[in-house]
């Protein structure tokens, strides 16, 4: 696996990998116990429909995609839908 820094993340597009943009990367929330990446913290886009995205939101509206859903990092980061 290639190592990818965080820095070099912040603001890339998240897309479901049925193909909808969900928004852009705002943060990684992380378990400071495991060290394990917990969730993507993802800025909506405006046109999106956030109720039927499906994914919880934190109190900033941003939507909390968990880590273990992200299938593939490149020019965006595709997570399962």
């Amino acid at each position: 696996m290639v190592d990818i820094l965080a820095e070099n993340l912040s603001g890339k597009a998240v897309m479901g990998s049925n193909g909808t943009e969900l928004g852009d990367l705002y943060n990684i929330s992380m378990d400071l116990k495991s060290g394990s990446l917990s969730h993507l913290l993802v800025t909506p886009h405006e046109q999106i429909d956030a109720d039927r995205v499906g994914y919880d939101r934190d109190d900033a509206g941003h939507f909390q995609v968990p880590v273990r859903t992200v299938r593939a990092v490149k020019d965006y980061i595709v997570v399962e839908r």
